[in-house]
């Protein structure tokens, strides 16, 4: 089989735009198109990541729309939702499309319009992914957050400050990121004195609310070198799921997506954890990145919140540095952009073109999580040899 190459990749600034939903996938798409020195009418196959745009804009179809947009007609279009995870699960059916050899130019672009709607309608919206059962008695992703974290902290008797530290360091990550939502810096005591939201957890262990786009370019590796000499290999990707109902699952601690997903990465890949340069981790909430850390083998059970603690992650002098991009929690989350952005930080990072958040890094791994693990994929990319 082979080889899928990455030729090109944008990011639209993440937050509170305006306009709709295929203003900024059309503006993502666009500038992935331009970036990867690609005509539109070479492109055979177009998916769109998208969680919720009909119930955010009432506006369904998007695939279809944005191939008028973009002139891309008459590529097979097609849009992949799989919650929060929509990005990465975009990824990994981009990489299907042109390593089966269905396709040799593969558009993938996800997005997410939210701000226009409150705190409360969003965050309806985005509950509608849990199971009936918990939707009905009001139970949240941030609740599931809050809960887990609380175990977390009592059973391994971490520090509540390691989970501030994680959002300090996203944030600090996310002032070299010109398209992240939040360019700004937070102390810990800022976070946290901030309100509480889901005990333990305060509002700066969340991730915002947020309107974006970004976008990916994915071709056979012998199509890759008539553009360019200079690409990203897709060396390994695999998706998983764990229980709709996360109070079946066995160990909170443990989210078996991550831990399946990532051991299907790493055996296409034929790299391991010690073999990262840098991750792109799913910090919806801090806690979640202590429990991808885990899951995919970097840290013991129960022990990441040391790593943190050590500086392990840090972006300028850590051994893995984690969310350069400055995570779901500086950058944003628009939710079906999410997992593409993650996939645009890594091949920036590999291609060198990261600017002041530049890392030396050859190998890098992505992993994306939809609902509080209800549904993982993983990726490891690799620069071109």
């Amino acid at each position: 089989m082979e080889r899928v190459a990455i030729i090109g990749a944008s990011m639209t600034k993440f937050g509170q735009r305006e306009g709709w939903i295929m203003d900024l996938l059309a503006e993502a798409g666009i500038e992935c198109l331009d970036d990867a020195g690609v005509d539109a009418t070479d492109v055979d196959h177009l998916y769109v990541s998208n969680m919720a745009s009909g119930e955010f804009e009432g506006q369904t179809g998007v695939p279809n729309a944005l191939a008028h947009d973009l002139d891309a007609m008459p590529a097979y279009t097609q849009r992949v939702d799989q919650t929060s995870s929509s990005g990465g699960a975009g990824i990994y059916a981009a990489w299907q499309s042109v390593a089966s050899g269905a396709s040799d130019m593969t558009l993938l672009v996800g997005g997410e319009k939210m701000t226009h709607r409150t705190t409360v309608e969003a965050t309806d919206v985005i509950a509608s992914l849990t199971h009936p059962a918990e939707y009905k008695t009001g139970v949240t992703l941030p609740s599931f957050a809050g809960l887990t974290a609380r175990h977390y902290l009592e059973r391994f008797d971490a520090p509540r400050e390691s989970l501030g530290k994680v959002a300090v360091k996203n944030h600090k990550n996310g002032v070299d990121n010109p398209n992240a939502q939040f360019q700004k810096e937070v102390d810990l005591e800022t976070v946290l004195e901030s309100p509480i939201v889901a005990d333990p957890l305060r509002l700066y262990d969340f991730c915002p609310i947020t309107d974006g786009s970004a976008a990916l370019m994915l071709c056979p590796e012998s199509v890759a070198k008539e553009y360019t000499d200079d690409y990203v290999v897709v060396a390994g990707i695999d998706g998983a799921t764990d229980t709709h109902v996360v109070h079946e699952r066995e160990d909170p601690t443990i989210m078996g997506g991550v831990v399946e997903s990532g051991k299907g990465a790493y055996e296409m890949s034929g790299y391991g954890p010690d073999d990262i340069d840098v991750a792109e981790l799913h910090d919806m909430f801090t806690i979640l990145e202590f429990l991808q850390m885990e899951g995919l083998g970097f840290a013991e059970q129960g022990e990441a919140w040391k790593l943190i603690e050590e500086g392990y992650t840090e972006r300028d002098t850590g051994e893995l540095p984690v969310n350069t991009s400055g995570g779901l929690k500086s950058k944003g989350h628009p939710l079906g952009a999410s997992g593409v952005a993650q996939g645009v930080e890594i091949y920036e990072q590999l291609m060198g073109e990261a600017g002041p958040r530049q890392v030396e890094a050859d190998v890098g791994l992505a992993c994306n999580v939809g609902g509080f693990g209800n549904c993982v994929i993983t990726t490891i990319m690799e620069a071109a040899q």
